[in-house]
């Protein structure tokens, strides 16, 4: 069985959790013996992954051109995975036109629409209300899934948000978290130790917003309070594409150090006591607290930041909105041995309930499978998914020919 998968960016999942979980998804469907093709219209990168290197054969597409047209019908895959719903608007109207019987799946990574909303109650300095999804990007990212036979949800609150709130039927939608390896006290027994490591660590790609806006809560009303009360602690601020007005926030005397990208996420995460995570929008699961609890590292974060990621489960750190809580908990992390040592093995916890690889591999794969086989009855019972493809890809269609047809003019 053939799989296309139409990535919004070249993975990199050293740069970005966005990175990580599509190399988890190409992990999971390689071990499946599936024949994996991976095409995308981005432009190389210096920290992309060498798919070729995994014998995965990888195609550069444009963006409203009929080439792709006679792409998609040479290749004529099984299943098509649209990395983000911008994919599934460029891309999906041509699959269907030219490769009918492709079972088409979304790969959300999280809701862009929930993550801006958030983002936009922030900057207003108004409480989030579900009304807020109700904007333009939201009726196109909830039109893109209704469109689509499958979509992955790696967030379970978001994945209960679309049936409850948008009435997505369960079928079309699969709750996929981080797949990961299984970690043991051994694992952890090998890690720095709690007197071998120092300072404290916050780690995000510097062109998501969210990540951006954690870093300017730390520098400006966070980090100094800390520092006040650990004057020889320092915080390193990892992040892929740091833009000059972050490097600009470098400052030696302070403690605050702006480190730039990190070759090996692993090794600077478990060199440090403490990650710091002061996240007050977003969605989805968030990679740098995964990789906090894979490290040992204690972490302090709000509830947006842990929102899906450890059900009932005691946080591997603390989970504070209040800043003033959050300064004395990192704090309190920093200094306090046995509870460190308490929340390394909470994020043993955490990964091996909620993350184990085997497990959602297999789910996943069952559900794709699954899918395939029930795709016909499937499409003919989602009359909301055929009526916004019927209306938003014509739509979709001619704006992309017109533009074709304006650039050969």
């Amino acid at each position: 069985m053939q799989i296309l998968i139409i990535g919004y960016v070249w993975p990199e999942p050293n740069s970005s959790a966005a990175g990580s979980r599509m190399m988890q998804l190409i992990s999971s469907l390689q071990n499946a013996d599936f024949l994996v093709h991976f095409a995308t219209p981005a432009q190389t990168t210096e920290h992309m992954v060498n798919l070729k290197g995994m014998g995965i054969s990888t195609s550069q597409i444009e963006l409203n051109q009929s080439s792709f047209d006679d792409y998609i019908v040479s290749l004529n895959p099984d299943i098509v995975i649209f990395d983000r719903f911008m994919m599934e608007e460029q891309f999906a109207w041509r699959v269907e036109k030219y490769c009918p019987t492709a079972l088409r799946v979304l790969n959300t990574e999280d809701l862009h629409s929930l993550r801006s909303a958030r983002h936009k109650a922030v900057k207003s300095g108004q409480s989030f209300e579900l009304s807020d999804m109700h904007s333009d990007l939201g009726i196109r990212e909830i039109a893109a899934i209704l469109r689509s036979d499958l979509t992955l949800m790696i967030s379970e609150y978001e994945y209960q948000l679309l049936q409850d709130k948008f009435n997505v039927p369960a079928y079309q939608l699969m709750h996929l978290p981080f797949m990961l390896e299984s970690i043991d006290q051994t694992k952890l027994d090998s890690l720095p130790s709690f007197d071998e490591r120092a300072h404290f660590i916050s780690i995000g790609n510097f062109r998501h917003e969210p990540n951006w806006d954690a870093v300017l809560q730390l520098k400006t009303e966070i980090w100094p309070k800390i520092r006040k009360q650990l004057p020889l602690a320092q915080l390193h601020v990892y992040g892929a594409y740091p833009p000059p007005k972050a490097t600009q926030l470098h400052n030696e005397k302070q403690g605050f150090l702006i480190k730039g990208w990190a070759k090996d996420a692993n090794q600077v995460m478990q060199n440090a006591k403490v990650c710091l995570a002061p996240i007050r929008f977003g969605a989805g699961i968030k990679g740098k607290l995964v990789e906090a609890m894979q490290n040992g590292t204690s972490s302090i974060t709000t509830s947006v930041g842990a929102e899906a990621m450890h059900g009932d489960l005691d946080w591997n750190g603390a989970i504070c909105d209040d800043k003033e809580t959050f300064i004395q908990s990192a704090v309190s992390a920093y200094q306090n041995k046995s509870d460190w040592l308490q929340n390394q093995t909470k994020g043993i916890k955490i990964l091996s309930n909620f993350y184990d690889k085997n497990k959602w591999q297999s789910k996943f794969i069952a559900c794709l499978l699954d899918s395939k086989a029930s795709q016909t009855q499937n499409r003919q019972q989602n009359f909301m998914g055929l009526m916004v493809r019927h209306h938003s890809l014509k739509s979709t269609q001619y704006m992309s020919q017109w533009i074709e047809a304006k650039n050969k003019g």
